[in-house]
């Protein structure tokens, strides 16, 4: 049987510090810029259709919201150093210790998403026939792309809470290796893949369904992320190919 996960015990929002541009990277300070608040929208089907942002500052303790700066988040390495992934109660704490008091609960953040971005929507991908294996009645294949490189240590430690077999060079030179868990009737497997150096990480998840309900695939997704996040990287987006 394929190993189980760790659930997690993470919100639907994701939360981030924002490091002084002279202040020690990699881990949370104890003086912050300011606080970044993200969530994407997911059509039917788990993909992404829109990344919605608010950060605040806290030199003028103002809260704003701006596409661009999420653009920024991934595209732009120097910033991206300076963005520490944070649980709500890491952001609470640095919110407190920062003067804002106590930080708006998650109906109150999502009101200050107001210039969301919109992320390219298109059907599945068909790379081939379905190949539904037996005993499942449908197969999707997603790419979760992660922008960013982590740390020397994070395929190890990946590979033990994931219990990930070793990479096949020779099969494909670029996954990390592969990983995968059983819910009831559904089986899921994902490989760890680096897209380019330095440049950008991906989870390619295949799911095979074998119960009525595609259920399951909501919090796997969002649990794979979480991860991802809290190990250095910044979700892009959701996309399926089949």
């Amino acid at each position: 049987m394929l190993p189980d996960l760790r659930r997690s015990q993470d919100t639907g929002l994701d939360y981030y510090l924002v490091l002084p541009e002279d202040g020690p990277h990699g881990s949370p300070a104890s003086r912050v810029e300011g606080i970044v608040v993200e969530e994407f929208d997911l059509a039917g089907d788990f993909t992404t259709t829109a990344l919605n942002g608010a950060g605040w500052t806290a030199a003028d303790g103002e809260w704003w919201s701006s596409a661009a700066f999420s653009r920024e988040m991934r595209r732009e390495p120097r910033l991206r150093s300076r963005i520490v992934a944070a649980r709500r109660q890491d952001a609470e704490a640095a919110y407190r210790r920062q003067g804002g008091g106590d930080l708006p609960d998650e109906t109150g953040l999502r009101a200050r998403f107001r210039d969301p971005q919109p992320l390219p929507v298109a059907p599945p991908l068909r790379l081939g026939p379905a190949d539904v294996p037996e005993g499942f009645h449908d197969r999707r294949v997603y790419r979760l792309l992660f922008a960013g490189e982590p740390d020397d240590g994070c395929p190890g430690r990946l590979h033990a809470l994931w219990g990930m077999t070793p990479p096949d060079d020779r099969a494909d030179p670029g996954v990390a290796g592969r990983a995968g868990r059983r819910t009831a009737r559904d089986a899921f497997t994902w490989d760890l893949r680096r897209i380019g150096p330095g440049v950008a990480w991906s989870l390619d998840l295949t799911a095979c369904l074998g119960t009525s309900s595609d259920a399951a695939l909501g919090p796997l997704l969002r649990e794979l992320t979480t991860t991802m996040r809290h190990e250095g990287l910044i979700p892009v987006t959701v996309e399926r190919f089949s």
